[in-house]
């Protein structure tokens, strides 16, 4: 049987949709079998453009190559733009589409050799790239297997090539491929086909969700349907189960630049399946499309990615070669392969030291917080360095830490960098939701955690086995699937060899963003990334063994061991900045005898707030403070004042940094003062730490970073930073990777955009005005925020401001959104008294001014103002909507 192919395909241009005559091979030899495919060769031809090469597309089940009609009419586009063009061939798997239908069942090996006899009569030449989706990347992938030397690049979309033995299939293939419901499912109704089309988010618009359903519209149609899902290996004895096993064992050895990509609201393929093939395919880059799922092509501009892989790996001029001749990824490690001294190494100079090294102050001996020391300390590392290495944990595996800052999660810390294990770091300060979105993307071997943690792994279903930090009853084990704790671990490990330590270019961090700026990325560093970042740290703040460090800041937390010296974290949750008290700080400063306090804005925020508090004996323990530091958000000269009352003796510095690179800038509150006297609008961030170099990309009409990276004066543009501890990159995110890597010819090396506007003054200093995408691109010019911001915040009846932009870019108008001194109890329009005020305060063309109880802030830092939220919400009221709480 031959359906009809329609005349019109919606969103394919004529010319591309085509029929092709093949004969059979393997089971069906000796037959003539008609395909379908999209094909822009005769449309390349007719404008007289040559392709570089070609790239084969194979659909997955129940569609068919309209899947791949983005990468079609992208492609094109392109190419007609003058970049590198590629000749796009999707099939339409015999069975499937708008192919022959026949009496043939089709199983994965007859339809790997079924793609070959295709490739084969196209008599292809030059470039060859297959991309798969679904079930079409075993397909794919089987006929890159047995045909390597033909294949330049390989692609997937949301596949998988082995399924774990023990592991149920997905409830969604279980029901359609139970025997008793197999036909009725995919065959007798559309059941399966449209519950499959129902997973693209947004929703498929009618036209399109029609052209998909079209080929099958009777049960005839649809056999090939049932026949893939019940073509599903989900047992040893399955007949397509010896093809998967040869296309998954033969991966190993596929040395081609590879690109993996998913959607991860995937009911089908689950993120372990996306980690067994970049096990198999080490050197691939991939690429995860945050809250896309099963349907990626329809939900994410997949295709762009897709080519600027290509061209970036130099498969679009012919340069590409096996991975190992690459440079890119040499490139990326040469700084990390470095000499460097391993984090873990000055506590280990003071193992026969009993010297206090860490404070635990929610423990108590006798009455005092419990205090460990540094032999205490390197003893517990090695005894569950061995302990893991003894229970299974290897180099490159992912462990999830789930326990509160303090001793057991520094030795539990120290242990896991010792042996090359990668610590995923998380806090549940990006809420539930995304918590577990962090954690489960990164597919963690392992989950180390207290028993809240524990549970909340159990409860969100994250993979991984689990170990207890504390010693649960057997009952309690049992039911959160613990297997040991770390007691159990650490007298298993006292028996136990030390593994060899790893490189510096190993990974040994993933630490995830905020959330601030869209869901949160992993941020990955290796290991001579965290030395720079400790060497850095140190020489800058001068931290000697006897200095000593409290802080309440997550990303630090956890240095003091590598700094050499002692070091408390505050009685507060590390996660919520605002639960830290001027009291608790008191208590870890005198029981730490520290002289560096580093804490998050928010949190010096509420010790200002609650210093009311303090004793006379916690007064003189803050007097003994050397230095002061605040960093992760913007601190302002008042917060600064105010905590520097508290700590006299300090020198108050906030440095400027981000995730990805902790260290940036830093400055003095004294040169801030100095700064205010300055014209420069925006926050005075200081000039460069230690190795680090920082340039600026200057800004266009159109608000985007276009300019070479320059550090002239009085120039805004995005801020680009370079230094020793800048990341590797992020976790699976190779398009983010992309764009956020920025070097020239004359600045080349390991650059990282940072997304933060500013500029540099006269004397050098760094100033912040902004993030890019807060950037107000009006019909005359870019607006930063902060400056107007801060000139509006000098009103008498202004206590915090936000400057968004509303409406259409490059036409944009400036909203000026304020809380009131004191507080207005309700959302609205902004009195005209006080408008014409803002207005006059601004040096920005503010078009209207709202009041608002409080300013929406971020979930982290508690500091950030939400501006992309803040800005949807003023348009709406603008457009007339009532003005509810933003």
């Amino acid at each position: 049987m031959i359906p009809v192919v329609p005349r019109e395909l919606p969103g394919i241009e004529s010319g591309i949709s085509t029929t092709r005559v093949v004969a059979g091979v393997g089971a069906d030899a000796g037959s003539q079998r008609r395909w379908h495919l999209l094909d822009t060769a005769p449309v390349l031809d007719r404008e007289g453009i040559s392709p570089v090469g070609t790239i084969v597309a194979v659909h997955g089940n129940p569609t068919w190559s309209y899947l791949w009609r983005g990468l079609v009419t992208t492609s094109l586009q392109r190419a007609r733009a003058g970049a590198p063009a590629w000749r796009v061939v999707a099939v339409d798997q015999l069975e499937m589409g708008y192919s022959e239908r026949t009496t043939l069942t089709r199983g994965l090996p007859q339809r790997i050799d079924d793609l070959g006899a295709l490739i084969d009569d196209l008599d292809l030449t030059g470039t060859l790239v297959t991309i798969g989706h679904d079930w079409g990347g075993p397909v794919s992938l089987g006929w890159v297997v047995r045909h390597r030397d033909r294949v330049d690049g390989v692609a997937v979309l949301n596949t998988a090539v082995h399924h774990p033995a023990g592991m149920p299939l997905p409830s969604a293939l279980r029901v359609a491929g139970a025997r008793s419901l197999l036909a009725t499912t995919t065959v007798k109704t559309t059941a399966f086909l449209d519950t499959t089309l129902a997973l693209a988010d947004p929703p498929l618009a009618p036209d399109v969700r029609a052209a998909y359903r079209a080929p099958y519209a009777s049960s005839e149609l649809r056999r090939g349907i049932g026949a893939f899902v019940a073509d599903i290996p989900a047992t040893p004895e399955h007949p397509s189960t010896p093809a998967l096993d040869e296309l998954a064992g033969g991966l190993v050895d596929l040395t081609v630049p590879a690109l993996l990509l998913r959607g991860p609201r995937d009911p089908v393929f689950g993120e372990h399946h996306l980690d067994d093939l970049a096990r198999r395919l080490p050197h691939a880059d991939v690429h995860r499309f945050e809250g896309a799922g099963h349907m990626l092509a329809e939900e994410r501009p997949y295709a762009d990615l897709v080519l600027d892989w290509l061209d970036d790996t130099g498969l679009s001029s012919g340069r590409a070669g096996d991975v190992d001749a690459r440079s890119g990824d040499a490139d990326a490690s040469a700084d990390d392969a470095r000499p460097f001294v391993p984090i873990w190494q000055r506590l280990y100079d003071r193992r026969d030291d009993d010297a206090t090294a860490v404070v635990d102050l929610t423990r108590r001996v006798d009455g005092e917080p419990l205090a460990v020391s540094w032999r205490e300390l390197a003893q517990r590392v090695d005894q569950l360095a061995g302990g893991f290495s003894s229970f299974g944990i290897r180099r490159g595996d992912r462990v999830s830490l789930l326990v509160q800052p303090g001793p057991t999660l520094t030795a539990v810390l120290y242990a896991c960098l010792r042996i090359g294990a990668v610590v995923v770091v998380a806090d549940r300060g990006l809420g539930v939701r995304g918590l577990s979105r962090a954690v489960r993307g990164t597919e963690p071997a392992f989950v180390i955690g207290e028993r809240a943690g524990l549970a909340a792994a159990r409860a969100l279903g994250w993979p991984g086995r689990r170990i207890s930090a504390p010693n649960l009853p057997a009952a309690a084990a049992r039911a959160l699937g613990v297997e040991a704790s770390l007691t159990e671990i650490a007298a298993a490990g006292s028996r136990a060899a030390v593994p060899a330590p790893p490189s510096g270019d190993d990974e040994a961090a993933i630490l995830f963003t905020s959330g601030s700026t869209g869901p949160a990325k992993g941020v990955v560093y290796t290991h001579a990334q965290l030395a720079a970042l400790r060497d850095t740290l140190g020489a800058h703040f001068d931290v000697t063994p006897d200095v000593g460090l409290v802080t309440g800041f997550a990303p630090f937390a956890l240095l003091g061991p590598a700094l050499g010296t002692r070091s408390a974290t505050p009685r507060m949750d590390v996660s919520a900045p605002r639960t830290l008290t001027a009291t608790a700080v008191a208590e870890a400063v005198r029981a730490s005898r520290a002289r560096i306090v580093f804490l998050s804005p928010a949190a010096v925020a509420n010790v200002c707030a609650t210093a009311g508090a303090l004793t006379r004996a916690d007064r003189e323990a803050l007097a003994q403070v050397r230095t002061f530091l605040s960093t992760g958000a913007p601190v302002s000269i008042d917060l600064l004042r105010q905590a520097h009352d508290l700590m006299p003796q300090a020198q108050a510095h906030t440095p400027y940094g981000m995730t990805e690179c902790l260290l940036v800038t830093d400055v003095t509150l004294d040169e801030l003062e100095r700064a205010q006297q300055s014209p420069d609008a925006g926050v005075c961030v200081g000039t460069p730490i230690g190795a680090g170099t920082v340039r600026v990309s200057a800004l266009d009409l159109d608000g985007r970073a276009t300019g070479d990276l320059s550090d002239a004066p009085h120039v805004t543009g995005e801020i680009v930073v370079s230094a020793p501890h800048l990341k590797r990159g992020y976790h699976r995110l190779w398009a983010t990777d992309r764009d956020a890597v920025r070097g020239t010819e004359s600045h080349p090396g390991r650059w990282h955009r940072t997304g933060d506007v500013g500029h540099f003054d006269a004397d050098g200093r760094l100033w912040v005005e902004g993030r890019l995408p807060h950037v107000i691109v009006t019909s005359e010019r870019p607006v930063t925020p902060v400056g107007p911001e801060q000139r509006i915040e000098k009103l008498d009846d202004v206590r915090r401001a936000a400057v968004v932009g509303v409406g259409p870019r490059g036409r944009q108008v400036c909203v000026a959104v304020v809380e009131t001194t004191p507080g207005t109890r309700r959302a609205d329009l902004a009195p005209s008294g006080m408008a014409d005020r803002i207005r006059a305060a601004s040096d920005a063309p503010i078009a209207a001014a709202l009041v608002v109880p409080v300013l929406p802030t971020d979930i982290r830092h508690n500091s950030k103002i939400d501006r992309t939220r803040l800005a949807a919400w003023a348009e709406r009221v603008l457009a007339g909507e009532k003005p509810s709480a933003p």
